[in-house]
């Protein structure tokens, strides 16, 4: 006990609160924040309460200490973790090297090695993996855009000329997200570099230009403005130009290696596999007849048996995965290099090798491999003994990161989560492998080579084909029933052709995945409880309290919303403090506030003990000239303010003015970390006096977004960054140098947040304006001078529509727009699912996540986009009418609004098992527990299951006899609750 009171060990942490209880009365609080005696100190000062702590045994502060102390580190560290990321949960890079039985070195290359294993130095022991962090990255279902939002519905398609001279092709729809009732205009601009996609708010009074949508995506300089193309064979061209995304369908490679074996020869030698390897075989599918196989065949021969009699098949997700089994693929006694075999298995860009032996024997190296294709190896080994897979991943250098990362350890019991996982890697490994310059450079002379020819074939049938010849700030048509009959039969012909090609795209099995699946409900990290329903108010920004969330609305004052619907709301000050910004710092006892604009505006202080008190006494309410004591006098006139993500050693607050900064610091002291005691002894409400003003920076112009960046020493190599004019710069703390960190080339910015991120405890920036994140890393130079790191770590993305906020919680990244929430991977952007929710609005996000709805409880289950889509069969709206908007609010009707919440701790504390290092921080524990979804979440999710190749047949069915008029009455699917294997296997056995 006394090494854990240490002065090292106690010290060490920035802040902690104990409630010691005589009886059932509260006694006192204790605040320590450190330093030398401290613990001696507080002792002294609290027998000099007297008698308020008498029933104290003093034996008896240790222990309290020594538990409060590990319940504010698991607490502090997992409000942290939102600004923490590391790469290397995602493996590291080594040099492997395969030599032959005399020594001498056959092949090498530098592969990611992913074993689940966590710091060498750490002494942290892994917990109970779970398994909410397996996700399809970039799934099909939210990305393939024009299938399921244009095909087979009105929109319009335009080609032009970049000022290079480079053509291009933008298609446009209005559309109901989903039939959410959430109308929105959707973008995709093709072009050879890839395609761009962006979301536009749908407003019934402003109408958008093709201008308006290009600039957006900015591009704003023609050599030939757009036109429209009316022909409706255009579209089966873009359907093409999608698909060169990569199928939704893969071919994966099963080798099996005898223990011992170390060559690729005595691999692809193996006549036949083990039982233990037949189980595994079982796992991952069916066993199919190659021989007149109408499925997906991932280049096996169904007609003459060339390949092989037999392979293993499953679906997974809607995607359709063929295995090419070394053991049953042709085996030739003459051939030893088993050539038919490798061509298969070597022309797989990911490999499973299955190796028998235990863990001591030698290992499979990719070097061991002669293959040029294959980028991704996935070694599976069985232990018998716990009737467990262990699972290790080599990706080429090369290969950008992808999930789900590896558990630690990565040894899996349950053998479905196993599959699940397995699955998962490999689908996520072949995608991310795409991305690599080789098949980057192929798929984009591809996309040049049908972009131009295309191109090509449509100008010189432009004049003809051009109807009322639209000019180029023509507004897009919002409704076909006010144009010309002409205009309506070409319409309705141009749905004909794109619901055709809709339906042909499913029969041959190469639909985006959800579509053809049912769903299955499974717990997501981002579903949201409900917290509180019909809040009559505006709410202008908030933060959490404990389980509570303190609001401040447009014409109620700031109220106390309880975690009860039956507790009402608390004001706590009235409506003449109108508060802009604020922050709820339990661990500081402080509430910051930005109240009041203009010259007026002044950034206010309270103790949050203060307030609490004045609550539970029921006083009366506070108002603006309460306030008078609250003031820091200095900021007055300021817009913005930020604090330092790390505040408990020291908190750190920069306040523009206009185009000035303020630096202020509040440092603890010993005698002021014991708030609660002191107020006992008389001292003053307002904690003013604790701040002390640093220093002022001028700027050139005033910033529209700040960030306080942590250094890594704490001493004078703190930084700022600021955004204004067309620019990020950093601005050094202590001698105000700048320096230029981002400069934006777009003519409109809109600049949305600077976050500061810290991989593996160094700081990082994610730069959000417009439509794009940009993640630069940053690091002190000499002591002082900031420099950015090299580009090699550095990355970018685009979200599919502007964001009017940004979340952080590692491994997520939230996009928060105005009526979705966008969810991505913070280590490489990639979109993992996307939430339909009408009138978003984010509250707070320091804690836990609150965000505003207009959508109603009872219809929560409804506002999922892959619910919407997997639920519904494959077609689309007859006829070609314009989806059905809400009408707009009438007169003196107010909008209800609904408050949710995400728990941090589902984000966060579920997905990482292995500790973040965190800048300033020297011990770091593992987040409590999460907490228990509640049973009305809005953001409603599922894991789809997918269904077998001829219930997806018995769907288009049903679907060409809608699309052909039949009358027949619409059965709705069942859903499907077993293995997606299981479904197959009833149809080929």
């Amino acid at each position: 006990m006394h090494s854990i009171l240490g002065r090292e060990s106690f010290c060490r942490n920035d802040c902690f609160n104990a409630a010691w209880h005589g009886g059932n009365q509260p006694v006192a609080l204790l605040r320590c924040y450190g330093g030398p005696g401290c613990f001696d100190s507080s002792l002294k000062l609290i027998q000099s309460v007297g008698s308020c702590v008498s029933q104290l045994s003093l034996h008896n502060i240790p222990q309290i200490l020594y538990g409060v102390q590990v319940r504010r580190v698991a607490s502090e560290d997992l409000g942290c973790r939102r600004g923490e990321f590391s790469r290397k949960h995602y493996a590291s890079v080594e040099l492997l090297i395969s030599s032959d039985a005399d020594g001498a070195i056959q092949r090498a290359g530098r592969f990611r090695v992913e074993n689940g294993s966590i710091d060498e130095t750490s002494d942290y022991t892994p917990g109970t993996w779970r398994r909410t962090d397996v996700h399809l990255e970039n799934p099909e279902y939210h990305t393939r855009w024009y299938f399921k939002y244009f095909l087979g519905k009105v929109h319009q398609n335009y080609v032009g000329t970049d000022a290079e001279k480079n053509p291009f092709f933008l298609s446009v729809v209005l559309s109901d997200q989903n039939n959410q009732r959430v109308p929105q205009y959707r973008a995709i601009l093709w072009r050879r570099t890839g395609t761009l996609k962006i979301s536009l708010p749908y407003s019934p009074t402003k109408t958008l230009s093709v201008k308006s949508i290009l600039s957006a995506m900015n591009v704003d300089r023609f050599e030939k403005g757009p036109r429209e193309i009316l022909n409706p064979e255009i579209q089966k061209e873009l359907l093409v130009l999608e698909e060169q995304e990569g199928s939704v369908n893969f071919k994966f490679g099963v080798l099996y290696a005898k223990d011992g074996q170390l060559t690729d020869d005595e691999m692809f030698s193996n006549e036949s596999g083990s039982e233990t390897f037949d189980r595994f075989l079982n796992l991952l599918g069916d066993s199919i007849c190659l021989q007149g196989w109408a499925g997906y065949r991932g280049g096996l021969d169904t007609k003459n048996d060339t390949t092989g009699i037999n392979s293993i098949y499953t679906v997974y997700q809607g995607h359709e995965l063929m295995f090419h089994v070394s053991t049953m693929l042709p085996y030739s006694k003459e051939n030893k290099q088993q050539v038919e075999r490798k061509r298969h298995i070597g022309n797989d860009i990911v490999t499973i090798v299955f190796q028998e032996g235990d863990d001591t024997s030698p290992s499979f190296k990719p070097s061991m491999i002669r293959s040029h294709f294959t980028h991704i190896f996935a070694l599976v080994r069985y232990n018998s003994q716990n009737d467990s897979y262990r699972l290790k991943i080599f990706s080429e250098e090369s290969v950008p990161l992808f999930g789900p990362p590896l558990p630690s350890p990565p040894v899996f019991t349950d053998h479905q989560e196993f599959r699940d996982f397995l699955l998962v890697k490999l689908i996520n490994g072949e995608k991310a492998t795409l991305e690599t310059p080789t098949f980057a450079q192929k798929r984009q002379r591809t996309l040049d080579m049908l972009i131009r020819s295309l191109y090509q074939d449509l100008m010189p049938d432009m004049p003809k084909n051009m109807l009322n010849r639209r000019s180029f700030s023509d507004v897009l048509p919002e409704s076909p029933k006010s144009a010309r009959k002409k205009e309506e039969a070409r319409q309705a012909e141009f749905v004909r052709v794109g619901q055709a090609l809709k339906l042909k795209t499913i029969v041959r099995g190469d639909a985006p995945t959800s579509l053809v699946t049912t769903g299955l409900c499974r717990k997501e990290p981002w579903e949201s409880q409900s917290f509180c329903s019909s809040f009559p108010y505006d709410i202008v920004c908030g933060d959490s309290w404990g389980q509570s969330l303190l609001v401040a609305t447009d014409s109620a004052g700031v109220m106390l919303l309880e975690d009860s619907p039956t507790l009402p709301p608390v004001q706590v000050f009235d409506k003449t403090l109108t508060v802009k910004q604020m922050h709820v710092l339990e661990p500081q006892d402080l509430l910051i506030a930005r109240a009041d604009k203009g010259k007026d505006a002044r950034l206010y202080v309270y103790r949050l003990s203060t307030l609490k008190r004045g609550i539970e006494e029921r006083q009366l309410v506070r108002t603006k000239c309460d306030s008078r004591e609250n003031k820091l006098e200095k900021t007055k006139g300021c817009h913005l303010y930020s604090i330092n993500t790390h505040h408990g050693v020291e908190l750190r607050i920069v306040v523009a003015i206009r185009n000035k900064l303020l630096l202020i610091t509040r440092k603890q002291s010993r005698l002021d970390c014991l708030s609660s005691i002191a107020t006992v002894t008389g001292t003053t409400d307002s904690p003013v006096e604790d701040f002390q003003y640093i220093r002022e920076i001028c700027l050139c112009d005033s910033p529209v977004v700040m960030a306080l960046v942590d250094g890594p020493t704490g001493e004078n190599d703190h930084m700022i960054c600021v955004a204004y004019r067309h620019q990020f710069d950093l601005i050094n703390e202590s001698t105000g140098d700048a320096y230029r960190l981002h400069h934006v080339d777009s003519n409109r910015v809109n600049f949305v947040a600077a976050i500061d991120v810290y991989e593996d405890g160094e700081a990082g920036l994610l730069l959000c304006y417009n439509n794009i994140c940009i993640y630069k890393k940053v690091c002190p130079f000499n002591g002082a001078t900031p420099m950015i790191q090299p580009n090699t770590s550095d990355f970018h993305f685009s979200w599919n529509q502007m964001p009017n906020a940004i979340v952080c919680a590692f491994p997520y990244i939230l996009a928060f727009t105005t009526d979705s929430i966008e969810i991505r991977l913070v280590v490489n952007g990639n979109l993992v699912y996307t939430a339909v929710v009408p009138e978003l609005q984010l509250t707070a996000s320091r804690s836990d996540i609150y965000f505003i709805s207009s959508a109603p409880i009872n219809s929560a289950s409804n506002c999922s986009s892959r619910d919407t889509s997997s639920q519904s069969s494959p077609q689309t709206p007859t006829g070609y009418e314009m989806p059905v908007f809400p009408s707009p609010l009438g007169d003196g009707e107010a909008p209800s609004k609904h408050i949710y919440k995400i728990p941090l701790s589902n984000l966060v504390g579920r997905s990482i098992e292995r500790p973040l290092k965190s800048p300033l921080v020297n011990k770091v524990l593992t987040a409590p527990a999460p907490s228990v979804i509640g049973p009305t979440p809005i953001i409603a999710s599922t894991t789809s299951l997918s269904l077998s190749r001829m219930e997806i047949k018995e769907i288009a069915s049903r679907t060409r006899k809608e699309l052909l008029g039949d009358e027949t009455e619409k059965n709705e699917q069942e859903n499907q609750g077993g293995r997606p294997e299981e479904n197959s296997r009833d149809q080929h056995h």
